[in-house]
C-alpha cells in the first residue's frame, strides 16, 4: 500500500513563458513568432472546447509556455469552465485583465462581485480584456498604469479594447485578427472554428517559421528576469 494519498504527476520541463520571455527582450516579440505562437492557441482552445467540453477562460502570456524546440502550451487550467447546457461553469477566480468580459459582467444591470455573468459565453469562451497578443506584439501592457484591479474592470468594461498600433507596422491581417477576437458584442465575434479560417492564422499555418532558433537566440543573448513564482506545471500541448 502506498503510505501517502498525494498525487504528483511528472511532466516535461519547459523553457520559459512568454511573460518572462517579454521581460527578457525588454521589447515586442516579432510578428512571424507571435503568428505560430497563435496558431498553436486557437488549435489547442479549439480542441479543448470540441473534445473536452472545456473552456480555459485564463489565457495570458504567464500561461503561454516555449521550449528551445519551439513548442507552445498552454498551462494552468485553475479556473477553466466545462461547458453544462451550453454555459462554462467555472469559480470566479484569474486574472481581470485578461478574463472574459462576460466573466466581469456584460449584461445590463450585473454587478461584477463573487459570480461571472449569467449571460451565455459569447463566441467560444467570451472575449478577453487585452489580447495576450497585444501586451506580447507591443511589448507593453496596455493598462500599466492601472493601480488597482477596480481600474482596470472600469476600462475594461467602459472603454473600447486595446488594439494593436497601425504606426508599428503590424500586417493587415494580423490587425484584424485581434479586432476580431476583442470584438465585445459577442454576436459578432467569430468562434473557435472561424477564426481557424482567419487570412492570418491560415498564413501562419503553412508559413516556414524557426521558432525554435529564435528562442534559442534570445535566451542565450538575454538575462533571465528576476521575477518571483515559478511555472505551472500543468499544461497542455497545443495541436
Amino acid at each position: 500500500l502506498l503510505p501517502q494519498t498525494d498525487v504528483f504527476i511528472a511532466m516535461e520541463l519547459m523553457g520559459t513563458c512568454a511573460e518572462k520571455l517579454k521581460k527578457r527582450i525588454q521589447g515586442p516579440i516579432p510578428e512571424r513568432i507571435l503568428g505560430k505562437m497563435t496558431v498553436a492557441i486557437v488549435k489547442a482552445l479549439f480542441y479543448l472546447k470540441e473534445k473536452h467540453g472545456v473552456i480555459h477562460r485564463d489565457v495570458k502570456p504567464s500561461n503561454i509556455l516555449l521550449d528551445e524546440r519551439g513548442q507552445v502550451k498552454l498551462c494552468d487550467f485553475g479556473i477553466s469552465g466545462r461547458l453544462v447546457d451550453s454555459k462554462a461553469k467555472t469559480r470566479s477566480a484569474g486574472c481581470a485583465a485578461y478574463m472574459a468580459v462576460s466573466t466581469h459582467g456584460c449584461c445590463p444591470g450585473h454587478i461584477p462581485v463573487a459570480q461571472p455573468c449569467p449571460c451565455p459565453p459569447p463566441g467560444d469562451s467570451g472575449v478577453p480584456a487585452v489580447s495576450p497578443q497585444v501586451e506580447l506584439a507591443t511589448g507593453q501592457f496596455p493598462y500599466q498604469n492601472c493601480k488597482t484591479d477596480f481600474e482596470v474592470l472600469t476600462k475594461v468594461l467602459q472603454e473600447d479594447p486595446p488594439l494593436l498600433p497601425p504606426a508599428m507596422g503590424f500586417s493587415g491581417d494580423f490587425q484584424a485578427f485581434v479586432r476580431d477576437c476583442l470584438t465585445k458584442d459577442h454576436r459578432k465575434r467569430p468562434k473557435y472554428n472561424k477564426l481557424l479560417e482567419h487570412n492570418f492564422i491560415k498564413r501562419y499555418e503553412t508559413l516556414e517559421v524557426d521558432v525554435a532558433s529564435w528562442f534559442k537566440d534570445v535566451m542565450a543573448k538575454t538575462e533571465s528576469p528576476r521575477t518571483g513564482g515559478g511555472l505551472s506545471q500543468h499544461h497542455l500541448p497545443f495541436f
